[in-house]
Formats: structure tokens, C-alpha cells, sequence
């Protein structure tokens, strides 16, 4: 089992930043990829950035490039997500995933979630 807390969410005004975390605990060594995904209500869940625990390999949703970042501190089990130049439509609520078999499945055998942290932001 794998288990995942994020933090860091908030309020901010459009351009500001925050920098989200995922602590990863329990059987680690099982995950492929990690990733950040969000969702606001009425809508699918989306998948945002992922990053690949052995490194080498990353992806970002178009809505998001250039303006976040996935990165991993394996030595510490953690996962943040940087966003800057944040736009309203960033508003959400944004979740932690571990895939253990791929790089990132939305569902199924092997994939577990976080309870999420909302990010809202103002114009």
C-alpha cells in the first residue's frame, strides 16, 4: 500500500505562485510514476504533470506549460508541484498520485490517490 497527504494549497491572486507537496509513505519502492492531477466540480478529473520516480521522463498538460513544475525529493518521499503565473481557471482541487505500473492511469490496479488540496485563484 501506498499513502499519500498533500499540502500547500490556498488562496492566491492571478499571477501569484504556490507550491504544492505530496508526502509519499508505506511501500514506495513499488511506484513507477507520480503525478498531479486536478478537478473542479462537474468536470473529469485531469491529469496536470507527471514525473517518473527514477527520473528521466516528465509531462505536462498543455494548459500548464511553462508556467509549472514537477519535481521529486526521493531522499525525503516528497513530490511538489510550483505554479506560477496562476490564472483563475487553475482554480481547483488538486490531488497526488502514485502509479505503480504506469505513468499516470487515472484509475485502476496499482494507482493511489490523495485526499487533495484545494488551490483557488482571484482575477
Amino acid at each position: 500500500q501506498v499513502q499519500l497527504v498533500e499540502s500547500g494549497g490556498g488562496s492566491v491572486q492571478a499571477g501569484g505562485s504556490l507550491r504544492l507537496s505530496c508526502a509519499v509513505s508505506g511501500h514506495t519502492y513499488r511506484i513507477n510514476c507520480m503525478g498531479w492531477f486536478r478537478q473542479t466540480p462537474g468536470k473529469e478529473r485531469e491529469g496536470v504533470a507527471v514525473i517518473r520516480t527514477g527520473g528521466g521522463y516528465s509531462w505536462y498538460a498543455d494548459s500548464v506549460k511553462g508556467r509549472f513544475t514537477v519535481s521529486q525529493d526521493n531522499a525525503k518521499n516528497l513530490v511538489y508541484l510550483q505554479m506560477n503565473s496562476l490564472k483563475p481557471e487553475d482554480t481547483a482541487m488538486y490531488y497526488c498520485a502514485a502509479d505503480q505500473f504506469a505513468c499516470v492511469r487515472s484509475h485502476g490496479s496499482g494507482v493511489y490517490w490523495g485526499q487533495g488540496t484545494q488551490v483557488a485563484v482571484s482575477a
